[in-house]
């Protein structure tokens, strides 16, 4: 119900369904007309009391009144020409501080701030929809008065409407017709339509023109300009973006350059923006050359450009190599394929080299050859003991050399499992040398090298894994034998189990292995006295749970010098996968995955390593790399020495979501709803879904907002799933997964695809997406700041003592350090910032651009001109009264004088006190290496001694985190202060820009008589 009073009568009257019997509000005459109407809103009052009230605008457009009211009529009503500003969201005091707000939807609630004290009405609908009906006819009535319905009517979409009008005409021309009244053939119609929304089936668009011609009593099949102009509204209209459009045109019915310009700065995050880039787009992505001519873009044109590439979820500069590639081979995320010749299940599947090709061509960096005595003296490829089909080991070497650097040029490794005899490992190395050649690595690695080469020096080459011989000894072959450990638990009936054989190893074959030979896992502590950078541990899926889950800061700790391959429990025969991130979280490089199979685990694969140009490497976190720092896997709470982030996810709409396949109970009906995953550390795992919207596929309306914490936001992805809502089980219609750094915020269209990783043809998701440490969308800086409320007492991060004197006394001396840092950032960020941002009435993660901008909506005075305007001269705007301010305003620039002094403090104090942090960080470190002697002259044993290393590793991370974040935070303000300079001027709240109006005006006006320029004000 959306709360109308004929929807008491009737299920639904104002509604954005494509069903022809529903009205479709997708203008601001709509809006008015349904205000008209009245809508049934929830009044939210300062001592959280919810009233139920019918809202109605009076016929002549004057005023707002509601019933039932105990107050007299006529003050039971606001008018209009008293209202200041209608604001969206849960964002006036009113609301915070009440105690429903946690059950208020941010999408369904709006405030009408008015009158001399700036009073706010705070209301919530029964639906978004109603919401953007009523936030979107104020602010047309705030702008046109009572006059709105008139001018509208004069200038309704002209743009839209004429080319409607060519595009109908060119359609008859190419039809031969003569009249052009007597309309154009149906099937032109259909396709008219379609070439503007290629998604809607021409099944619907011919139904739609036989249901308007049937109600008209029409026997022809001929559509007339009328009927094509009507359908196409219907089909081609997305209201959201309709709105979305009026929000940021001042009310018009297209926007300008200049509007443009600020949507894609506030909204889109995009930098240095000018009014040239803003045509460009106009002249790209405005279908009609009147709009093209005027630099206006239409409805049509700013969906055309939402649904461009331009506004993908995905940052395409990912789409390239953007991180450092010259760091060890064990600081990276290595693409990991398992049994790569498997292309269906592990025992009875069939092999083939199409599994290498696949793989390689995804951007896979390490692939499995199991290798065995084959007939006629040539080794095989195939899983032992299990009945897949044996493949030639050449032609697998030969696909592996033709496509192994097709997607990236980072090195491939290459793990042989050797199950061969002496005499077919000789052909084995044959074929090796022969077709693999100049692209094998062969050279030795350093004596005494603390780190594995980078991938940058390893371009091109190929990396074998495999066992190697001592100097002086002989070795057997496999350390490792997945088939006969599967093979003997599923016991195969009238199969022989074997134990695996041992074969001595060729020693030449022996040579060719030199940066990743096998070894086997004992234990953590003999791993770090006895492991070497180039030996390298495999362990089976189960083990490296247990180390994860008994041990996650050893195992992180290993990870920094060694490579850990993990491969999946054998008894995985039907190829299922595990979930890389249980294992990425501990720092393991190369965890192997079944490419064959589709889902979650795939697609979180998948995903990941799209982050760093399909490479096949990505760059581990830092505080997983850094030689000294404390991270345990399994934290359920705050990273030390990294901040959290806040990410704000609107879910706004679908578009053209097909049937999921195979599903007929329902015919052609989809129920869509979508879940919003967070996939990380567990600190992180989280999920929300929207409601259903039901029998609509075309474009459902769901806009729901829905926010997350992001502890660790370099390991996090985010995953939006539509499912199909079916009582006897939902069923899936598509999905895509980013992770958390690729996304640009922003509105954003999301592009589906199939459980099979396809792109859904058409298949859509609207989303709006912010993150605190983001430029509204874009990156100034990669990692963010502190998101927590303010409090009344500071939380300051505490160091721990190791009970060894000497390095407790370094540490103590960065306390009142850190105290000052988190001073520093709090009354910056906490203090001055965040208050600033409720007082402009927007979201939590809003940047400062949008506050001013929002600020400028209310700042005009009895005769339109600014009470406040921004003095640009310093690298610090002031904000400067323009007369008498009322108390809201005064608040306002009290806050932002202190925001500016909290800004400028940390500009002048934090790179000393960054300096005297790594000092003492670096102090410290100078006892890393006698740490535990030292501990032990202190008395300290066994598990005491454990606890002092860890938590000298836990404050050595502490130093480094705050050091880094309080040089983001002077990062920060520099960014600020240039949100608040463009913003000034791009809302014409700069005394700059109102002296160069009033400049051209005066040269403009000079010598007409009766012309007064009063310059002290701006007054004309």
């Amino acid at each position: 119900q959306d709360g109308s009073r004929a929807g008491r009568e009737k299920k639904k009257t104002v509604s954005f369904s494509s069903s022809l019997a529903e009205k479709k509000i997708s203008s601001a005459a709509g809006c008015i007309h349904s205000m008209v109407e009245g809508s049934e809103l929830k009044k939210i009052r300062p001592n959280s009391r919810v009233y139920q009230r019918y809202y109605l605008l009076d016929a002549g457009l004057q005023a707002l009144f509601w019933e039932p009211s105990k107050k007299e009529s006529d003050k039971a009503r606001i008018f209009l020409d008293s209202i200041r500003e209608v604001r969206t969201g849960r964002n006036t005091e009113t609301f915070r501080t009440s105690g429903v707000y946690e059950q208020i939807s941010e999408d369904c609630a709006f405030s009408i701030i008015y009158g001399e004290m700036y009073e706010s009405l705070d209301l919530v609908a029964n639906s978004a929809e109603v919401a953007n009906i009523w936030v979107t006819g104020l602010r047309y009535l705030m702008q046109y008065g009572r006059h709105a319905l008139d001018i509208l009517a004069n200038s309704q979409d002209s743009l839209r409407l004429h080319w409607l009008e060519q595009l109908f005409s060119s359609a008859a021309d190419q039809n031969k017709q003569e009249v052009i009244e007597e309309g154009i053939p149906l099937q032109s119609a259909v396709k008219l339509v379609q070439s503007v929304n290629p998604g809607v089936s021409s099944g619907k668009v011919e139904h739609r023109f036989k249901e308007i011609q049937r109600l008209r009593e029409k026997t022809k099949e001929q559509v007339t300009k009328q009927e094509f102009i009507e359908v196409f509204h219907d089909f081609c209209t997305r209201p959201e973006i309709y709105f979305l459009l009026v929000q940021f045109s001042s009310n018009k019915e297209y926007l300008d350059a200049k509007d443009l310009m600020r949507f894609i700065e506030a909204e889109q995050g995009v930098a240095q923006v000018s009014e040239e880039m803003s045509l460009q787009l106009i002249q790209a992505h405005e279908p009609s050359e009147e709009g093209r001519q005027q630099g206006h873009l239409s409805l049509d044109g700013f969906t055309s450009y939402l649904t461009s590439s331009e506004c993908h979820l995905f940052d395409r500069e990912h789409d390239t190599i953007c991180q450092d590639m010259s760091q060890p081979l064990s600081h990276y995320y290595i693409n990991s394929s398992h049994n790569t010749y498997l292309i269906e299940d592990q025992f009875r599947g069939p092999s083939d080299k199409s599994g290498y090709i696949r793989a390689l061509k995804m951007g896979c960096r390490c692939v499995e050859v199991d290798v065995w005595d084959g007939p006629d003296g040539e080794p095989v490829v195939c899983t032992g003991h299990s009945l897949s089909r044996p493949l030639a080991l050449h032609s697998v070497l030969e696909a592996i050399a033709k496509f192994a650097f097709v997607a990236s040029e980072y090195p491939l490794i290459l793990c042989v499992e050797n199950h061969c005899s002496l005499q077919q490992q000789k052909v084995l190395l044959q074929h090796l040398t022969r077709i693999l050649g100049d692209k094998l690595y062969r050279d030795l690695p350093a004596e005494g090298a603390l780190y594995l080469p980078s991938p940058e020096e390893l371009r091109h080459r190929i990396l074998l894994k495999g066992k190697k011989l001592g100097p002086d000894s002989d070795g057997e072959v496999s350390e490792e034998d997945e088939g006969a450990e599967m093979s003997q638990r599923i016991k195969v009936s009238n199969m022989p189990h074997p134990s695996p054989k041992r074969f001595q190893l060729l020693r030449e074959l022996s040579d060719l292995v030199t940066l990743c030979h096998s070894v086997g896992f004992k234990d953590f502590k003999t791993s770090s006295k006895a492991q070497k950078p180039w030996e390298l541990c495999s362990f089976h899926e189960s083990l490296a749970l247990r180390l994860a889950g008994d041990s996650p800061g050893d195992f992180v700790n290993h990870n920094k010098h060694f490579l850990s391959r993990v491969y999946p429990n054998p008894m995985r025969i039907d190829s299922s996968n595990m979930n890389p991130q249980d294992l990425w979280k501990c720092g393991c490089q190369i965890v192997s995955m079944n490419f064959q199979t589709a889902g979650l685990m795939m697609d979180l694969n998948t995903a990941w390593f799209r982050q760093n140009g399909s490479c096949g490497y990505v760059l581990r976190p830092a505080i997983m790399r850094q030689e000294v720092s404390y991270f345990s896997a399994d934290t359920k709470d705050t990273v030390p020495g990294v901040s959290p982030q806040l990410l704000h996810v609107k879910v706004i709409s679908g578009q053209n979501l097909p049937k999921p396949k195979g599903s007929g109970a329902k015919g052609d009906v989809v129920d869509p709803y979508v879940y919003v995953e967070i996939h990380g550390i567990p600190a992180d795992c989280s999920e929300r879904r929207t409601r259903t919207v039901r029998q609509n596929g075309d474009n459902p309306i769901f806009d729901e907002s829905f926010e997350f914490q992001i502890n660790l936001p370099e390991l996090a992805m985010v995953r939006f799933v539509v499912l199909d809502d079916d009582f006897i089980g939902d069923e899936f219609i598509g999905q895509y997964t980013i992770p958390l750094e690729c996304l640009q915020p922003g509105y954003r269209h999301v592009p589906l695809q199939s459980l099979t990783g396809e792109d859904l043809p058409h298949a859509k998701l609207f989303v709006h997406v912010a993150l605190t440490n983001r430029r509204g969308g874009g990156k100034p800086y990669k990692r963010g700041l502190s998101v927590r409320k303010t409090r009344k007492g500071r939380e300051y991060t505490a160091l721990r003592d190791l009970g060894v004197r000497t390095v407790d006394e370094v540490f103590k001396m960065a306390a009142p350090l850190l105290r000052e840092a988190a001073d520093l950032r709090g009354n910056m960020q906490q203090n001055s910032v965040a208050v600033f941002r409720e007082l402009c009435g927007v979201s939590a993660v809003a940047n400062l651009m949008q506050c001013v901008l929002a600020l400028g909506s209310r700042v005009s005075g009895p005769e339109g001109t600014p009470l406040l305007l921004f003095d640009l001269r310093d690298g610090y705007p002031t904000l400067e009264p323009q007369g008498p301010l009322p108390d809201v305003l005064r608040r306002v620039v009290s806050t932002y004088d202190t925001m500016v002094n909290a800004s400028k403090a940390v500009v002048e104090f934090a790179d000393a006190i960054y300096e005297k942090i790594l000092h003492i960080q670096t102090t410290a470190m100078e006892f890393h290496e006698k740490l535990q002697s030292l501990a032990m002259k202190e008395g300290l044993k066994g598990s005491k001694v454990s606890r002092a290393l860890e938590s000298f590793s836990w404050n050595i991370t502490i130093l480094k985190g705050q050091a880094d974040l309080l040089k983001h935070a002077k990062a920060e303000v520099e960014e600020n202060m240039k949100q608040v300079h463009d913003a000034a001027l791009t809302g014409n709240l700069s005394k700059k820009g109102l002296t160069e109006l009033i400049c051209s005006l005066k040269n403009s006006l000079e010598g007409d008589e009766g012309v007064d320029i009063n310059e002290q004000n701006g007054e004309v």
